[in-house]
C-alpha cells in the first residue's frame, strides 16, 4: 500500500508548504488532526493516530485572511507557535551567490562559473517572485549559455527592460541541437538514476538517450 502524507510523517516532522492555499474544509482536518492526533485515511473508516510535528510555509498574510474569513482563526493560532519570518530575497542580497551556487549545481553536473558583471545584474535585481523567480531566471541563462559560463548576454530579463522575463523564451534563437543538449543535461541531472524510465518520459528509445549522452560528453571535451 501507497502512505499518504501523514502516515509517513509519522514520528517525525510533516511539512506543508503554501499553508495559505488550502481550503477551508481541508483547514479542519488539519485542525482536527493537530488537535487530537487522529485522521482517516482516503476513503477510510477507521481513526488513526499519527505523533507529527508539523511545520507550515506561507507567502500570503495569514492574519488578513483570516479577518477576511478565508482561513480559520482557530487554525491560525495553531499554527502561529512559533513564527519565523523569512524577509523576501531583495531585503537579504547577500543570499543570493550561495543560492546561485546551489541552484546552478542542481542544473547541470558540470561545473558553471558566472562572470562579476552577471552576478552584479543577479544581485542589483528586486525579485518580486523571490527565489523561486531566480530560480527560473538562472534557468533560462544556463539554456541560452554554452553550459559553462553565465554572462549578462544571459540574463534578458534583468538587461532588457522592454522584454519581459514572462513573455518571451529566449532573447536570440539558437540551434535546436543546443537547447537539446542542454535539457538532456537537465533531465540527467533530475532522472540519471534510471536510464530507462528517464528515456520513456523524454519519448525516445534507450537507445537514442546513450547517444544523446555519448554527444553531450563528446562536447564537453
Amino acid at each position: 500500500k501507497k502512505l499518504g502524507l501523514v502516515e509517513s510523517a509519522n514520528g517525525g516532522v510533516l511539512f506543508l508548504d503554501e499553508i495559505g492555499e488550502l481550503p477551508l474544509q481541508l483547514q479542519a482536518k488539519l485542525l482536527r488532526l493537530l488537535e487530537t492526533g487522529l485522521y482517516r485515511r482516503v476513503g477510510g473508516i477507521e481513526p488513526l493516530r499519527a505523533n507529527i510535528r508539523l511545520i507550515s510555509a506561507t507567502h500570503r498574510d495569514l492574519p488578513t485572511m483570516v479577518s477576511a474569513g478565508t482561513f480559520r482563526q482557530d487554525l491560525y493560532y495553531r499554527l502561529n507557535i512559533f513564527p519565523i519570518h523569512l524577509p523576501p530575497l531583495r531585503e537579504r542580497p547577500e543570499d543570493i551567490p550561495l543560492l546561485v551556487k546551489s541552484i546552478l549545481g542542481r542544473l547541470s553536473s558540470l561545473p558553471i562559473t558566472v562572470t562579476t558583471d552577471a552576478m552584479e545584474l543577479l544581485l542589483s535585481y528586486s525579485y518580486p517572485g523571490n527565489i523561486r523567480e531566480l530560480k527560473n531566471i538562472l534557468e533560462r541563462a544556463w539554456i541560452l549559455s554554452d553550459g559553462k559560463e553565465i554572462a549578462p548576454d544571459h540574463l534578458p530579463a534583468l538587461t532588457e527592460k522592454d522584454n519581459p522575463y514572462h513573455e518571451t523564451f529566449a532573447a536570440k534563437i539558437l540551434p535546436l541541437h543546443v537547447v537539446e543538449a542542454h535539457y538532456v543535461d537537465w533531465a540527467l541531472k533530475r532522472g540519471g538514476d534510471n536510464l530507462p524510465r528517464l528515456a520513456e518520459s523524454l519519448g525516445i528509445s534507450l537507445r537514442t538517450l546513450y547517444r544523446k549522452i555519448r554527444l553531450i560528453k563528446k562536447t564537453d571535451q
